[in-house]
């Protein structure tokens, strides 16, 4: 009477057979899997990421809100240990967001420029990118690398160079003006300021929202084109009705971090502070933060005023994305 074998991952050695044939093995119970251990395997590879984000992001977020809620109270003359302690102050430093006229300043005058600068860019943006694509474009390679090349320039350094050429003593811009007898415009005063920064916003990020659109255009497969063009659509024709249309959901991508940008200048007037008289100090919202947190020294107000820039941020491109997706939404259907 045979038994039947035993699988060898069962067993264990323990000697040899009776007939000296082979070992005798005797059955070892199976360790059961964990299978915990595998399904949180992917989520211990997160933990370095989240480590970051909530140290980096999270954590200051925290506590700029947290400031944003205190203020300090000065007893006496201010000197001394404890003559300056920090206390609650609830919205009180919100509250004096809203009537600071001069924030309120500062929000205006970054619509003012964005108003030029979203527009202009985009539009130039779109342009050069339906150029590269035409069939009869010559030299795509080197005209795209030359339009996205001011791109690549660090914001503070574009501001100087064109800071330097805005100065009447210095710039090739005015000397040529008087040699012919041409008015020589302040391109620091008034209006005009708004069409320097303006210039320096254009001349830089047109680069990069050409790169996306035109990366859209790339996508869109040609057997489209060659049915237009079977069809009798002359090249403005395909670029009005097709390849715009297609690349929308880019064009408003682009749209929403000009926006962001917009609220968010300060390379640029910054930089271009130390060159002329008539540059507040809070000519932009972020200015303003700075001038409050650094010149004035008053970090709890300069906290509450970062909240309500970053909450106004957030509101309008939410407001902006439900309305883009709504009308998106409305065109597929």
């Amino acid at each position: 009477m045979t038994s039947a074998p035993l699988k060898g991952s069962d067993l264990n050695e323990v000697g040899p057979l009776a007939d000296g044939t082979g070992t005798a093995q005797s059955v070892r119970p199976r360790r059961p899997r964990r299978r915990g251990r595998g399904r949180s395997a992917p989520y211990w590879f997160l933990v370095p990421t989240l480590t970051l984000f909530a140290a980096f992001t999270v954590v200051p977020i925290g506590y700029a809100i947290w400031l944003s809620l205190h203020r300090v109270q000065v007893k006496g003359i201010g000197l001394g240990k404890g003559a300056r302690s920090q206390v609650w102050n609830g919205i009180g430093n919100y509250t004096d967001v809203l009537k600071d006229s001069e924030f309120g300043h500062s929000v205006l005058r970054a619509f003012g420029y964005g108003l030029i600068v979203i527009p202009t860019m985009l539009g130039l943006a779109l342009l050069f990118a339906l150029m590269l694509d035409t069939p009869k474009a010559r030299s795509a390679p080197f005209a795209r690398l030359m339009i996205f090349l001011p791109y690549a320039v660090p914001g503070i350094i574009a501001a100087l160079m064109w800071g330097f050429l805005y100065l009447p003593d210095v710039s090739p811009f005015y000397y040529l003006l008087d040699k012919f007898g041409l008015p020589q415009p302040d391109l620091f005063d008034g209006g005009n300021l708004y069409l320097s920064f303006a210039n320096i916003a254009v001349w830089g990020g047109t680069g990069f929202n050409m790169i996306v659109i035109y990366t859209a255009l790339r996508a869109i497969p040609p057997d489209i084109y060659e049915a237009a063009r079977i069809d009798g659509a002359s090249n403005l024709n395909i670029a009005l009705r097709i390849k715009i249309p297609i690349v929308m959901p880019s064009l408003v991508l682009t749209f929403f971090f000009s926006v962001i940008a917009t609220l968010q200048v300060f390379t640029e007037p910054m930089a271009l502070k130390p060159l002329t008289n008539g540059l507040p100090s809070s000519w932009s919202p972020l200015m303003a933060i700075y001038d409050k947190a650094f010149l004035q020294s008053d970090i709890y107000g300069a906290s509450a005023t970062a909240v309500v820039l970053a909450l106004a941020t957030f509101v309008l491109s939410f407001t902006l994305l439900r309305i883009s997706d709504r009308y998106t939404r409305e065109d597929r259907a």
